[in-house]
Formats: structure tokens, C-alpha cells, sequence
């Protein structure tokens, strides 16, 4: 199967933004991801998909994470943490908790490692959430390898 075909197709898929973030001691760090999905309510489990290639599915391995769902005023952020420099960036962190979180953004979920699974060519890492925040923000949007608002496709 060609991976630019497949990849095309599931850009049809328009998806949220978020980036997942965690300490790596005091470090905030973090990565864009858009495959992220609800597993679970009964327990409160979130999934994140994390390319083995990247350097986030080591260093974020057994550690807590937050799963930070983006505001359309953030696609900056998005870009940043996409590996796409920005220039003129500031990046407001709280970092009370397991894990920091991205003040401005949607919603945000705290979770501890719950398990791991291989994936082909990603891992699969799933949280339990432990707490979580969200606002009355329009959420920034993923599709077709362009970003968005929510409010372009909420009519």
C-alpha cells in the first residue's frame, strides 16, 4: 500500500489538535497529536498514538501526561510542538500537578500511564485520566493537513 495514499485518506478525517505534554524532570516538553480518542469512561481512559520515531515515544514512556485539546487561537503552538520552529512563541505553562499543562487551551486531561501497546510503526499510549479542565473556547482543527476553528465546521 502506498503510505502517501493512506496517509491522504486519512486526512479526510477532520481531528482536533492537541499536544501531549509531560516533565521530563523539570522540563516541560511535549508533541502534536492528533490521533488522540476516548477509550473509557468507567475507567477514565484516553488514547494517544506516538510514532516510534520520535524522540516524545521515549522520553514520555511510564511518565504522567497531559493530553492538552488546542484552542484555535493556538495553532502557533500546534506548529511548535509539530517541529515547525516558531519565531515568537511563548508558551504559558501550568505546571501544578503530574504533569504541565497549556494555560488557553479547550480542555485538559492529567493522566498516569495505564498501559502501552506496539502499533506497527507507533505506540499506543493510554491514560487514566486523573483530572481534568475545560472551557468555553472554540477548539482548533485538523484536516487535510491544514489547521482550523471548530466553528468553520459547527454551523
Amino acid at each position: 500500500m502506498d503510505g502517501r495514499e493512506l496517509r491522504n485518506c486519512f486526512g479526510k478525517f477532520p481531528t482536533g489538535v492537541t499536544i501531549v505534554s509531560w516533565f521530563d524532570g523539570k522540563v516541560q516538553k511535549g508533541i502534536t497529536v492528533n490521533s488522540f480518542t476516548s477509550v473509557s469512561l468507567d475507567p477514565p481512559l484516553a488514547l494517544v498514538s506516538i510514532h516510534k520515531e520520535a524522540k516524545a515515544c521515549t522520553s514520555m514512556k511510564d511518565k504522567s501526561f497531559t493530553i492538552n485539546i488546542l484552542s484555535d487561537e493556538q495553532e502557533s503552538i500546534a506548529w511548535q510542538f509539530a517541529g515547525s520552529k516558531q519565531d515568537t512563541i511563548e508558551i504559558d505553562w501550568d505546571n501544578k500537578g503530574v504533569s504541565p499543562k497549556i494555560i488557553g487551551s479547550v480542555a485538559w486531561m492529567e493522566c498516569k500511564p495505564w498501559r502501552e501497546y506496539d502499533a506497527g510503526d507507533h505506540v499506543l499510549f493510554i491514560g487514566e485520566i486523573q483530572e481534568l479542565q475545560f472551557e468555553d473556547l472554540e477548539a482548533l482543527t485538523f484536516y487535510q493537513g491544514k489547521m482550523g476553528s471548530a466553528k468553520q465546521l459547527v454551523k
